[in-house]
């Protein structure tokens, strides 16, 4: 978190106490600094050494704001807003998380019932002392008690293989209308980030009234949260979908606007301020001659906003993929043309990493060299669980089991026309050794060695333990490397750079675990190895053939990580990939 963002939150939460305890004007006040702090192209503690007289050049901060500003980055704290916290002591965040539940209701639930939290809403609800409130009844109450269970889901954020589908259905269900023009996906999901908020729609109509009314009637929606002239929201499958009309003429500047991230696109401001042009979400404007550019903010000639490129263009730029725009180098390679040429799903040309029901998966092997064939891959790798530390209930297999399997999988082999390799998921113990006798090792086409177990080692020992792992003779690929499951467990903290330059000194690739709860290596870890010459390998670890059609969200996140096809081990043919397992 930015300290912008720091700062405006403070003063969010300021006016949201004010407005609970009845206070007029100063919450409005508090509101508009704190977004106009949040979108500020500097660095608030930058300015706030400056003194009150640069704070006070943002709009919205006046003298009194301002010296608030800076006696939290004197002191640590606002006192006033300690004061405002101490008179009412609730968890605002979470309470109006609630849908239904403002800050005034927050504030009079207070002080008649004595709620703080969540769980004393819910208790409140369910003994029915809400209706008894004056002003609320029995319908805010049960409203109330319905919502309960959907706010403290939203303290999470979704995730993106879960949050995907439901935009994809949006997109479809907008695209055939005949009011809507360009429609995209905005925000974090359009950067496929690994976890999201809201799935933010962009459309492009004349007719927006129109457009929100078919949003609204989409027939995956379970509820309308508010609509709108231009905007509205809805409930899909547990996700909130956040609709935002445009004119045509400026679909390219809000798309790219409000795509982000925050810390790109304040990079580009402060590009566009160099050259006299003022960027925002209407367009690229023209504001050398000027006299207030902050006027408005249509003010100056406007130069671009149809499309994206046209504003990236008007910056000098190249078009920037959005999986890139997370202000790491990608508006430097830009200007000197130097973006990497990123990998597309349909380089995928097979997968070294799935499950059958030998051990885990819900398929049979057979069916799973279906999938692939039906996928149009050229090969495939059945990589069944080893026995070892983190299988439990029997899942993995043993060295025997694995020799028997091997017939198997030749004998399956023969029913599809791609190639297939037989290989295994060996687990890697805290030490770096593999739960496969060496032996067996050498004999099997491809090995994945992740690690299941001790996933809250420190970072150097989990870093040697996987160094020593991809060091191994015959470990071709190591599997999901920080163990982690999003939204669950954490996994291992990694030093990245050193695992990538063991890899490639090794020649063994990084696997980009591309099953939704996984995303591991992520895009960081993805940029380490392409930038120390490692290979990575985008695998679904599918235990049914469906999960197969996971490998996009592995191939967006290897582009968050700036991988191109030749970094991709599995954009390679059928020759090639042999000759990386040593097989031929």
């Amino acid at each position: 978190m930015s300290r912008n963002d720091e700062i405006a939150g403070l003063f969010e939460e300021f006016a949201d106490l004010l407005e609970a305890q009845d206070v007029s004007y100063k919450p409005n006040s508090y509101r508009r600094a704190a977004e106009n702090i949040r979108e500020y192209p500097r660095p608030i503690e930058d300015v706030a050494t400056e003194g009150e007289a640069a704070l006070a050049e943002i709009d919205g901060v006046g003298d009194a704001i301002s010296s608030k500003v800076i006696e939290y980055f004197e002191t640590g704290e606002i006192e006033e807003l300690e004061d405002a916290r101490a008179a009412l002591p609730v968890d605002m965040a979470g309470l109006t998380r609630v849908e239904g539940v403002g800050p005034k209701t927050v504030g009079r639930l207070y002080e008649a019932l004595g709620i703080e939290t969540l769980d004393d809403l819910e208790a409140a609800a369910r003994n029915e002392e809400i209706r008894e409130v004056k002003g609320f009844g029995e319908k805010t109450e049960e409203n109330i008690l319905e919502n309960i269970p959907f706010a403290r889901q939203s303290r999470e954020r979704s995730l993106l293989g879960e949050a995907r589908p439901v935009a994809d259905d949006v997109l479809a269900h907008l695209d055939g209308h005949d009011a809507v023009g360009d429609v995209a996906v905005a925000g974090s999901i359009r950067r496929w980030r690994e976890t999201i908020g809201d799935v933010d729609v962009l459309v492009a109509s004349a007719a927006a009234e129109r457009v929100v009314a078919a949003f609204t009637d989409w027939e995956d929606a379970t509820s309308v949260i508010e609509s709108g002239t231009s905007k509205a929201s809805v409930r899909a499958d547990g996700t909130r979908v956040d609709l935002r009309v445009v004119v045509p003429d400026e679909f390219g500047a809000a798309l790219q606007y409000f795509t982000g991230s925050k810390e790109h696109n304040v990079s580009l401001r402060n590009r566009a301020i160099a050259r006299d042009l003022k960027m925002n979400e209407y367009g690229v404007f023209d504001v050398s001659g000027v006299d207030d550019p902050d006027a408005g903010q249509r003010v100056g000639e406007r130069v671009a906003g149809t499309t994206e490129e046209e504003m990236y263009a008007a910056l000098d730029l190249a078009w920037i993929p959005p999986e890139l725009r997370e202000d790491t180098g990608e508006i430097a390679a830009a200007a000197a043309d130097d973006l990497p040429a990123l990998v597309t799903t349909d380089q995928i040309r097979g997968d070294l990493h799935t499950h059958t029901e030998w051990s885990d998966g819900r398929a049979t092997i057979a069916e799973m060299l279906a999938g692939a064939e039906e996928r149009g891959y050229d090969y495939h790798a059945v990589t069944d669980h080893a026995t070892g530390p983190g299988m439990v209930g029997g899942v993995g297999l043993s060295d025997a089991e694995l020799e028997e399997q091997a017939d198997a999988v030749e004998e399956a082999a023969d029913t599809v026309e791609i190639e297939v390799f037989h290989g295994v998921e060996a687990n890697v113990d805290a030490e770096g050794g593999l739960s496969v006798g060496e032996s067996l090792l050498e004999r099997l086409d491809v090995v994945v060695a992740s690690p299941h177990s001790a996933l809250d080692q420190g970072r150097e020992a989990a870093t040697e333990r996987l160094v020593r792992a991809v060091e191994h003779p015959e470990v071709d690929v190591l599997g999901h490397p920080s163990g982690r499951l999003l939204n669950r467990r954490p996994g291992l903290e990694l030093d990245y750079e050193r695992i990538a330059e063991a890899a490639a000194e090794a020649g063994t690739a990084l696997e980009v675990n591309a099953n939704p709860h996984r995303l591991d290596l992520p895009g960081p870890g993805v940029r380490a190895a392409v930038e120390a010459g490692a290979r990575v390998v985008v695998n679904t670890d599918a235990h049914a053939p469906a999960e197969l059609d996971y490998a996009r969200y592995g191939v967006h996140t290897a582009r968050r990580g700036w991988a191109e096809a030749a970094d991709v081990l599995n954009t390679a043919s059928v020759g090639d990939l042999r000759g990386f397992l040593d097989l031929d």
